[in-house]
């Protein structure tokens, strides 16, 4: 042992204990706390901590120790560094590694960076909800076809019967075939196959109530069929596979502006389509129905789909009452379904960001409101041109819009009861004056439905402006 072995007070003033080794060997990682020379400084007795090496180690790990809420999870990670007892004591002055992590603790200011922006959830496939706005309108081009070989305005009330009873019908079974998805695929399909056929034949047998005549009996089948196929292929996501299915009335359409086909092919291209479409959702169901059963498959009683048939046979009301004064605002009601269900998504995708960026519930509510108002508004703004192109009145469709969609995203969110209720007295209300026609029975319909819509957003505001639905 060699060097400086100086401990009287006329010394070079340091109160350490220098030993040089005779043959340094550095070793092979330097560790952040390691010396900078090949010296071991030790702490005399009773002279508390070196203050120097610990503001050192805590600049060197203050990106670490910042975030800490705890000395604790400190004291954890200086154990991860590779801190000894020995070498806190003779190196940092501190009897023990917790010592020395409050110490750093209480050096280092706090720091709470933010998380990392994580993917959206409830992104939406934009193709798809297009898609299936075009899919919802598409079926009218077979009454263009149609429109020369029987006389529409005799047997429409045979199709609308029809049609408002599979549409209350389709709702309550495309909500129970998705809880039934949640089981298993052949527990949905064999629910949609067998709900899809009852489902026909109720709308069917409807139909006789305006008039039993054979040829209105016979399209009014064919169109509960029809909508009964097209809500499987829906409810089971293959909507491509409808589109193909129907491209004999998009090809029979597209022609009519240069092309008369004659009453054999106006009257075979929508049965060609019907066919298809019937094939389809067969080869569906029938591959769904090979998957393995589920064990233990739970079954979810028939009266949870309740509410969404009566919300169904509600808005198919509306819908019919509307466009008995603006059929054209219906058909852009029709295709905007698609850009509706966009917006749901979005909703949910945009109130999960607000829900990351809001500190308080107070807060919260206010950027809830902020969404639920940019998207109904974005909604509306894409109808807006199609009711004014109409010609009539255009608050009637835009009010409607704004009832279906909200009654919508609250069914979204799984309350189902306060939108099928408050759908079902607009319905009423308005069908009731409809039916008696007592002076000023036009603006009975927007009042109801603006009344609707009102009511139905300050129940979403309420019940959707806590975080506890999107956390």
């Amino acid at each position: 042992m060699s060097g400086p072995l100086s401990l009287e007070p006329g010394g070079d003033g340091r109160d350490t204990l220098a030993l040089r080794l005779a043959t340094p060997r550095p070793p092979r990682r330097r560790p952040r706390w390691a010396l900078d020379d090949a010296t071991l400084a030790v702490r005399l007795p009773g002279r508390g901590p070196d203050e120097e090496a610990v503001s050192t180690l805590a600049a060197e790990l203050a990106d670490a120790i910042g975030p800490a809420v705890h000395p604790y999870e400190v004291a954890a990670l200086l154990e991860a560094e590779g801190l000894s007892a020995s070498v806190v004591k003779e190196r940092y002055g501190h009897p023990d590694l917790f010592s020395l992590a409050t110490a750093l603790y209480e050096r280092v200011p706090r720091t709470f960076p933010e998380p990392p922006p994580a993917p959206d959830p409830w992104r939406p496939d934009t193709l798809r909800c297009l898609l299936r706005g075009v899919l919802f309108a598409l079926p009218a081009l077979a009454h263009l076809l149609t429109a020369p070989l029987w006389p529409l305005g005799r047997y429409a009330p045979v199709l609308i019967v029809a049609g408002i009873a599979s549409w209350a019908w389709g709702q309550a079974l495309g909500h129970r075939a998705h809880l039934r998805l949640v089981t298993g695929r052949r527990e949905a399909c064999g629910t949609l196959l067998t709900g899809s056929l009852l489902g026909a034949a109720t709308a069917t047998a409807l139909a006789l109530v305006p008039g039993p005549d054979a040829l209105a009996l016979a399209v009014a089948a064919g169109q509960s069929l029809y909508l009964a196929a097209a809500g499987v292929l829906l409810v089971l996501a293959r909507e491509r596979l409808l589109l193909a299915a129907l491209s004999p009335l998009v090809a029979g359409a597209a022609v009519l502006p240069w092309w008369e086909p004659g009453p054999l092919m106006r009257a075979g291209l929508p049965l060609l389509a019907l066919v298809a479409t019937l094939a389809a959702a067969g080869h569906v169901l029938g591959k769904g129905r090979t998957c393995p059963p589920a064990p233990h498959a739970p079954r979810t009683p028939v009266r949870a789909s309740l509410p969404y048939g009566l919300f169904g046979l509600a808005a198919a009301v509306l819908v019919v009452l509307t466009g008995r004064r603006q059929p054209y605002a219906v058909i852009a009601l029709t295709l905007s379904m698609g850009p509706a269900e966009w917006l749901l998504y979005r909703y949910r995708g945009w109130s999960v960001a607000a829900l990351r960026t809001s500190a308080t519930p107070g807060g919260f509510l206010l950027r809830s409101a902020g969404v639920l108002a940019g998207c109904l508004g974005a909604y509306l703004l894409l109808l807006l041109p199609a009711a004014l192109l109409n010609g009539a009145d255009p608050a009637t469709p835009l009010l409607l819009a704004a009832t279906l969609w909200t009654a919508l995203l609250l069914q979204a969110f799984g309350t189902a009861w306060p939108p099928a209720l408050l759908c079902l007295t607009a319905a009423g209300t308005a069908g009731t004056v409809t039916v008696l026609d007592p002076p000023g029975a036009p603006a009975v319909l927007p009042a109801v439905c603006a009344a609707a819509a009102f009511c139905l957003a300050v129940c979403a505001l309420r019940l959707l402006g806590r975080p506890s639905p999107h956390a």
